[in-house]
């Protein structure tokens, strides 16, 4: 079983999916996300930062092992 974690905004709409079976912790999300919606913790991506998404799907683009699932994109 997967070990994803979820983060999910009520202000914004969206909820963010993160595998962390996938996620190998090379922080693209970080560096790509234009609002700082991510953060790496213990060499995982998080998305504590949520409710300032905008939506851009950069993060999901960005990831080289598809570790993030993004309900906008």
């Amino acid at each position: 079983m997967a070990n994803v974690k979820s983060w999910e905004s009520e202000e914004v709409g969206c909820t963010i999916n993160i595998d962390h079976d996938l996620c190998n912790g090379d922080a693209e999300c970080v560096e790509v996300c234009p609002t700082e919606v991510y953060e790496l913790v213990d060499g995982k991506s998080t998305a504590p930062n949520i409710d300032e998404c905008i939506e851009c799907c950069a993060c999901v683009e960005a990831c080289p092992t598809n570790a993030i699932e993004h309900s906008s994109c």
